[in-house]
């Protein structure tokens, strides 16, 4: 699929446009039943909430459910100064005249998208306020500053994603919004799985390192509960994988993509790169 980086003052975001016939679906490998369960969530254009820890495959997972389904797909980068106008819309000046602009939710709205807001509870409690009524029966978007109120394209599809990990009191998702949204669970995928997908995401990665790689990942989350506050992603497993086909040595990989970018703690650092070690011994 095509992606085109857009920018609207104040909110990056991705537009991914429909599928062209011969092209390849990003590459995704199920863990469980999520794509029949996404599949029937979009039957019936219920919203659907994507919950898991950084780098599991949340936005992979979409970007090929997307590109099955042949919608576009508007990812919006959720952060603490977005606010409901950015995603709704805004008035701007141009030259002596004032005019309207969409915001890429009012966008996805009307063009029937799948508008994926990814890390939700980062941005700001009215930006989370908007999407409600798009949530339930009425699929409506109101647009306050316009006095409009814009009935949602019959495919549009509302998704949003955050990683429980990082909630706290003061950022997380009412239980009342969580309600409105079909729930999909992601964790990192088993170890067969893993290594499949390393493979698969890079080319030229002997058997060998990835088994080594996948091994070394899996003892390196055991340390969540110690101190460490993220946990090895997968996603962190393909760049070792990438840096190591580029031709660093493997110990070497693993520190610049699995250690270092991880913690800034001597003792953690020191134990990751003791796992690593143990996987990687000649």
């Amino acid at each position: 699929m095509k992606t085109a980086p857009a920018r609207q003052r104040g909110v990056e975001h991705d537009i991914v446009q429909i599928p062209l016939a011969g092209e390849t679906a990003p590459y995704y490998e199920p863990q469980g039943n999520e794509v029949a369960v996404f599949e029937a969530a979009y039957k019936r254009r219920l919203p659907v909430m994507l919950k898991g820890p950084t780098g599991c495959g949340k936005t992979r997972f979409l970007e090929h459910m997307a590109f099955m389904l042949k919608r576009p797909l508007v990812t919006v980068s959720c952060h603490e100064d977005l606010t409901s106008s950015d995603l709704v819309g805004r008035f701007l000046l141009e030259g002596a005249e004032t005019v309207w602009q969409d915001g890429p939710l009012t966008r996805a709205v009307k063009a029937g998208a799948i508008c994926y807001l990814d890390e939700i509870v980062e941005a700001r409690t009215d930006s989370t306020v908007v999407i409600h009524s798009l949530t339930d029966h009425r699929r409506k978007l109101t647009i306050e500053k316009k006095g409009q109120e814009i009935d949602a394209h019959e495919d549009f599809m509302l998704v949003i994603s955050y990683n429980p990990g990082y909630q706290t009191v003061l950022k997380d998702l009412k239980p009342s919004t969580k309600q409105r949204f079909i729930g999909l669970n992601f964790d990192f995928p088993t170890e067969e799985i893993e290594r499949k997908i390393l493979v698969s995401e890079v080319p030229g990665l002997s058997h060998e390192n990835a088994h080594q790689l996948v091994a070394a990942g899996r003892k390196a989350r055991l340390l969540k509960d110690h101190g460490l506050e993220e946990a090895t992603s997968t996603r962190a497993l393909v760049y070792a994988g990438s840096m190591i086909v580029a031709g660093l040595d493997p110990v070497a990989a693993c520190q610049v993509a699995m250690v270092n970018p991880i913690t800034d703690d001597p003792e953690l650092a020191e134990a990751l790169m003791e796992i690593v070690n143990a996987h990687f011994a000649v």
